[in-house]
């Protein structure tokens, strides 16, 4: 009986820490300031809510909501991965619009460059 007890108390407990350790990160989520930041808190997202499957799995008993966390991760870590691949595309296809922009911009100085000599020569 005292098993019983200890071990609800315990997952009491649990649920308010990873009640707490949620709202922060949907706070994160929401004020991220980046997006690799906000990536990251949903992955995190993704790991309390396995934490809360699981504790509720102790406290019901229920081995079924094993299955459901282990599914819920594998899906976790597939978004992850594809979110990670998007901001890679897109700090790629930002990084060439710079070096596009700096070239056109050498490009640019190069061609003043040239008209000044065409004018010194066509001054003397």
């Amino acid at each position: 009986m005292i098993a019983a007890s200890v071990v609800s108390a315990g997952a009491m407990v649990a649920l308010g820490i990873l009640s707490m350790a949620f709202l922060l990160t949907v706070y994160r989520v929401v004020a991220g300031p980046t997006l690799p930041d906000r990536v990251l808190a949903l992955d995190m997202l993704v790991a309390i809510v396995i934490g809360f499957i699981a504790v509720i799995a102790i406290k019901t008993g229920f081995t079924l909501y094993i299955d459901i966390a282990i599914s819920l991760g594998l899906v976790g870590f597939l978004a992850t991965v594809a979110f990670a691949r998007f901001i890679l595309t897109q700090g790629q296809s930002n990084a060439a619009e710079r070096i596009g922009a700096v070239q056109s911009a050498d490009l640019a100085a190069e061609g003043r460059k040239i008209r000044r000599r065409k004018r010194k020569k066509g001054g003397r």
